[in-house]
């Protein structure tokens, strides 16, 4: 069995258990509509984190890997497009659901479109792809902001409970994060790239008939009303408004709005997912538009609610700057981790993937300490003020992105080890944890009761603006292969003259990946022709695989595993150039690293390793000068938050 699917079980099992424990831990205590919706928010974030993990890893694989072959900015441009529409469009799935549909029939509904959407993108093809994409995004609007919504409405005003209450809900956020990687992501790396995603989408039907099962039994009554005050009796949540058919507009019925307007948000959102650039403008017209309306607004208000907007806004920027430099995880990250890591763990050989669940497990370990740790402080009086855990977050941030940059000194053949990666993990989850539950907390108190709502969506628009300016970044870490290889650094690596100078012609690559050109019949020709000693192409096989692939009975199966023993590389060695030659893995790997392929992929490792990580040293001073700068302006800020901290 595969070193993946070993921890993945392992992972399951030890969820399970847990899972287990809190439910029944908690079951006289809350309601049972709680633990469904935990179960359901669970299955959505495997689905949705399933797909997040594989996603840039599919578009640039090529074609021959299961992928499209995308170049690296193509696959960032779409990745930042698809997250920033996710953080708009609950915007208008919030506005349906209060209005025309109901909590329940809105995150039915979601599910159902975010389930299609993960089928679509298993048909693997780049017609549906773009549609699967919008799907999600779409299904994500009406299910994201209606499904916390529901939880508060089973306690009420100042039950204690509450608390308890979405902190279990967001353990299920986590849960299903941290497993989705090894999961999703290892069966989409090991199995084929689709079968990741129809993973991901099996566990958003499983989320969805949780839903459906929850609904039929009754679950979803509560005995608070509107106003969050206990009643004598049960009433059900969640359902359609009574006046949803006089709320639509147009003329349509408010009965079928919503779903008139899917066809709609699904068609504009392939639009712009197909075309990534056109959201560059929009965000930046919206950004552009909040803060000068913030500002004006704030005029409205006296000298201290006025302040303390201004308050919002600041750290609404800082925020921006942190979102942005930490959602690179998914792309610029993920492909460094696919390309520069070495995934080698204790003997085991571990998937790009893998490195995606470590953030949510360090949110689990952690979360609870800072909790413990925020609540000491606060008695003490020692609690540091909303600015400056700003600063710390953003100085755990920049940190994390430094400790990677020292991996280059352990770096082997162009390949960090693993510890450096994971540290820059544990401290971007730091941050996280530093940052992101304050700015939450900080919006409701600071806000004017009355615009509390509004200030609230701008706070989520920041994460938006910042997947979309994300891409920016991550695409001065794209790996241009041809560029690469012709440039003065490649050059002073690489010993074979005649080989580098081959590589130098315009067309060396044409549509082909480095290692496919490398192997190709003319180039190896063209070799030949001018090279004293010859050229081969060796065709080498993993003997473990070979063999295992010898014991699968069914055929389509047992291709596909040979496909994958079978390894081919330019040489100069003979001995290697007569057939077939099949060998352990060990030995397979050491021929590929004597070979002429091998010296061209590691001088190539070596050069995008230091482009990559000159990149995140930047990032990592810029971020932790951010921090610096919080701590400068923090006595000024605080004194602006008149009493609040």
């Amino acid at each position: 069995m595969h070193p993946a699917y070993k921890l993945m079980l392992i992972s399951w099992v030890a969820v399970a258990a847990w899972v287990a424990f809190v439910i029944f831990s908690n079951r006289k205590v809350h309601p049972k509509a709680l633990f469904a919706m935990f179960m359901v928010e669970l299955w959505e974030r495997f689905s949705y984190y399933g797909m997040r993990a594989i996603l840039v890893l599919y578009m640039t694989s090529t074609l021959l890997n299961g992928g499209f072959g995308y170049e690296d900015e193509k696959a960032f441009g779409i990745y930042a497009a698809y997250g920033a529409l996710v953080y708009l469009t609950p915007i208008l799935g919030g506005y349906f659901a209060d209005k025309m549909m109901g909590f329940r029939n809105a995150i039915i509904w979601g599910s159902i479109l975010m389930a299609l959407g993960q089928f679509t993108l298993f048909l693997d093809d780049q017609v549906t792809f773009f549609i699967g994409l919008a799907l999600l995004v779409v299904g994500n609007g009406f299910f994201k902001p209606n499904i916390s919504s529901m939880i508060g409405k089973f306690y009420r005003t100042g039950d204690g409970r509450r608390d308890g209450a979405f902190t279990i809900f967001y353990m299920g956020i986590n849960i299903g994060a941290f497993l989705t990687p090894l999961t999703c992501g290892a069966i989409g790396e090991i199995e084929g790239w689709k079968y990741g995603f129809l993973t991901a989408g099996i566990g958003m039907v499983l989320g969805l008939l949780i839903m459906i099962w929850a609904q039929k039994a009754g679950w979803l009554m509560t005995d608070v009303d509107e106003d969050g005050n206990q009643m004598d009796t049960y009433r059900p949540i969640g359902l359609i408004p009574e006046d949803h058919r006089s709320a639509g507009f147009a003329g349509i019925n408010g009965k079928i709005m919503p779903y008139l307007a899917t066809i709609l948000l699904v068609g504009i959102s392939w639009l712009l997912i197909r075309n990534d650039d056109v959201v560059d403008y929009v965000l930046a017209i919206i950004g552009g538009g909040v803060i000068i309306y913030l500002l004006v607004l704030s005029g409205k208000y006296n000298r201290e609610q006025q302040q303390r907007i201004w308050v919002i806004l600041l750290l609404l920027l800082f925020t921006t700057v942190f979102w942005t430099f930490f959602e690179l995880a998914g792309s610029a990250l993920n492909l460094f981790t696919d390309r520069n890591v070495n995934k080698n763990i204790m003997g085991a050989e571990l998937t790009t993937t893998f490195f995606q669940a470590v953030n949510p497990l360090f949110i689990m370990i952690f979360a609870p300490i800072y909790s413990w740790m925020w609540i000491k402080l606060s008695n003490s009086g020692k609690e540091p003020a909303a600015p400056y855990k700003f600063g710390i977050g953003l100085l755990l941030l920049g940190l994390g992105f430094l400790v990677l940059t020292l991996g280059k000194g352990s770096a082997i053949g162009g390949m960090v080890p693993a510890i450096f990666l994971i540290t820059l993990y544990l401290l971007h989850t730091l941050g996280e944890l530093t940052l992101s539950p304050v700015g939450l907390s900080l919006v409701t108190k600071l806000a004017p009761s009355q615009i509390v709502g509004f200030l609230m969506g701008i706070w989520f628009l920041s994460s938006s603006i910042a997947h979309q300016a994300g891409k920016h970044i991550a695409n001065f870490t794209a790996v241009n292969e041809l560029e690469i290889v012709q440039g003065e650094s490649f050059r002073g690596c690489f010993a074979d003259d005649v080989l580098e100078l081959a590589m130098q012609k315009p067309d060396f690559l044409g549509d082909l990946s480095l290692e496919q050109a490398l192997i190709s019949d003319e180039f190896v020709a063209e070799l030949n022709a001018s090279s004293p000693t010859p050229y081969y192409v060796a065709q080498l096989q993993i003997q473990e695989i070979k063999e295992k692939a010898d014991g699968m009975k069914i055929e389509a199966l047992r291709e596909k595993e040979m496909n994958k023993s079978l390894v081919s590389v330019l040489t100069k060695d003979a001995s290697l150039a007569q057939g077939v030659t099949v060998m352990p893995k060990a030995a397979v790997a050491e021929a590929v690293e004597k070979s002429s392929t091998g010296e061209v992929i590691s001088c190539l490792k070596g050069d995008s390793l230091s482009l990559s990580l000159g990149v995140f040293r930047l990032l990592g001073f810029f971020a932790m000068g951010c921090g610096l700068l919080l701590f400068i302006l923090g006595p000024m800020v605080t004194r602006w938050m008149h009493g609040l901290r």
